[in-house]
């Protein structure tokens, strides 16, 4: 048996994005806990040149229900980029994995051989569905939940690979 192309995407999916607002929830905890200002850590980043904590969580996002759309043969919904809270944060997350999960595989089965366009600052990237899938949307989730993971542990979250990984079996 083969794996589809929904099941190579939304469950992970769905899984990253919920790990990662457990690590949003602790961030805000730790936060709470010594006394920090929420928005020290939102506004956090690993270096000068990279995104905040924020625009990580709305890359993200952005990444997620445009995969899911395009692998559809549909147009993305827009979400607006205003959120300056955990809670707004975590809300859209939420909002992202029920998007996803509004999905049914027959929606994207088959869409391996679809071709797809992507329009971005530095021009046009043409993809198969599979390779827009495995070469594009996969690895820039993963690089989005790694960096949130990244800077809530550099600035003093507690947190592990199981937090990353989420619950298990």
């Amino acid at each position: 048996m083969s794996l589809s192309m929904y099941q190579a995407f939304v469950p992970g999916a769905v899984r990253g994005l919920e790990n990662c607002i457990e690590v949003l929830n602790k961030t805000s905890a730790h936060a709470e806990a010594k006394k920090i200002e929420p928005s020290v850590f939102i506004n956090a980043r690993l270096a000068p040149d990279m995104f905040p904590l924020s625009r990580q969580i709305q890359i993200l996002s952005d990444t997620v229900k445009g995969g899911v759309a395009r692998l559809a043969g549909e147009e993305p919904p827009k979400y607006e980029d205003f959120e300056t809270t955990f809670p707004e944060l975590v809300g859209r997350l939420r909002k992202t994995i029920d998007y996803l999960q509004s999905f049914k595989s027959a929606q994207l089965d088959g869409s391996e051989a679809r071709p797809i366009t992507i329009k971005m600052r530095s021009g046009e990237l043409n993809f198969t569905g599979q390779d827009y899938l495995l070469g594009f949307v996969l690895p820039n989730m993963y690089f989005h939940i790694t960096t949130t993971y990244a800077i809530a542990r550099h600035n003093g979250v507690e947190l592990g690979k199981r937090d990353f990984l989420g619950k298990m079996g």
